[in-house]
C-alpha cells in the first residue's frame, strides 16, 4: 500500500521543516549578520557553514521526510533513522558551529561545570550507549513509541548525549583537545563495543520483540506520533504488514544489521581521520628538531 494515503503532513512534516529553517536562520544571524556584536567572534568559514547546513539537511531528511513515517511501519527504517540521527548529525553540528560560539556557550555561567562533567570520555561513553541500549529494551521501547511527549523528550535527550559523546574526539578547541591519537582510537573502539550488545540482541532474537510493530493496537497508537488522528480515523489499517513484504522477525533482524553496518562505516571514517591527523602530527617537526637530528650535539 502506498504511503500517500497518510497525507502531506505525515509525509513531509511542515512544522519540523519550519523548525529547521528557524535553526538555520538563527545560525545565520549569530555567525554572519550580527557576529561583530559578540566579543572575540571570528568570521564563519565555508567549511563550518557547509558542515552545519549539511547537518540540518540530513536532520530534516531523517526526521521530516517520509523516512520518519517509514520508521513507524518498518523496524529497519527506524534503525536507519536512529543511526543517522545519532551517529551522523551530531558530528556535523559540532564541526559546523564556530569555535567562538562553543567557547561562549561552554563558559556561560553555570554551564561549564556540567559540560566538563558530561564530556568526560568515560561518562560520555557510558551515558550515550547506556541510554541508547535502554531505549531498545522491548518494554521501554513500546512505552516511549506510544507517548508523544515521552518520545520527544527521550529522543532529544539521546541526541544531546550523542553530541556529548562525539565531543571528546571531534571538538576543535585547542584547549579542550585533551585526548591523544591513541586514546581517541581506543575511545572509538569502546563506542563500538558498548553498542554491540543492543544490536546483537535485536539481530539474534528468534521472535518479534516490539509490540509497536507486531500488535495492531500498539502499532496504531505509535503511528499517531506522526500521522494526524483525523487521518488515521478515515483509514482501514490492520498493521505494518500492509506496507512491508518482510516478516516481522526478518525486518527486526535487518534493522539490527543495518544499525551495526552504519555504525562501523561511520566509526571507520572517524578512525581514518584520527590516524591521518595523528600521523601528520607525528611527522611534523620544528626546524630546530630536524637540525638536532642531523647534527646532534656531543655530550659534555
Amino acid at each position: 500500500m502506498s504511503l500517500e494515503i497518510f497525507g502531506f503532513r505525515a509525509l513531509w512534516s511542515p512544522l519540523f521543516f519550519l523548525f529547521v529553517l528557524l535553526v538555520l536562520g538563527g545560525y545565520y544571524l549569530l555567525t554572519v549578520k550580527y557576529r561583530t556584536r559578540f566579543k572575540n567572534s571570528e568570521p564563519l568559514t565555508k567549511r563550518q557553514g557547509l558542515y552545519f547546513v549539511s547537518g540540518m539537511v540530513v536532520l530534516y531528511a531523517i526526521k521530516g521526510s517520509p523516512v520518519d513515517l517509514m520508521g513507524h511501519l518498518m523496524f529497519y527504517a527506524h534503525m536507519i533513522q536512529m543511526a543517522i540521527l545519532y551517529l551522523v548529525v551530531p558530528p556535523l553540528v559540532i564541526l559546523g558551529i564556530p569555535q567562538w560560539v562553543w567557547r561562549a556557550a561552554i563558559n556561560y555561567k553555570g554551564v561549564k561545570p556540567l559540560f566538563d562533567f558530561f564530556t568526560k570520555p568515560l561518562i560520555a561513553l557510558i551515558l550515550f550507549n547506556g541510554v541508547f541500549s535502554i531505549y531498545h529494551i522491548p518494554d521501554v521501547f513500546d512505552i516511549v513509541k506510544t507517548d508523544m511527549l515521552l518520545h520527544s523528550a527521550y529522543t532529544t535527550i539521546l541526541f544531546l548525549l550523542a553530541t556529548l559523546m562525539w565531543w571528546p574526539i571531534l571538538n576543535e578547541l585547542p584547549e579542550r583537545d585533551t585526548l591523544g591519537g591513541l586514546k581517541k582510537v581506543g575511545y572509538v573502539f569502546a563506542n563500538g563495543v558498548l553498542l554491540t550488545p543492543a544490536c546483537a540482541l535485536i539481530i539474534f532474537a528468534d521472535t518479534p520483540m516490539y509490540n509497536t510493530y507486531s500488535d495492531p493496537n500498539a502499532w496504531a497508537q505509535a503511528l499517531e506520533l506522526c500521522v494526524p488522528s483525523t487521518t488515521l480515523a478515515n483509514l482501514n489499517l490492520s498493521g505494518p504488514e500492509m506496507f512491508n513484504s518482510m516478516s516481522l522477525i526478518h525486518d527486526q533482524q535487518l534493522g539490527g544489521v543495518i544499525m551495526k553496518i552504519i555504525q562501523e562505516i561511520v566509526y571507520g571514517i572517524v578512525l581514518a581521520q584520527i590516524f591521518f591527523a595523528w600521523y601528520k602530527k607525528e611527522q611534523e617537526e620544528t626546524p630546530i628538531e630536524k637540525e638536532h637530528m642531523l647534527n646532534p650535539q656531543p655530550i659534555k
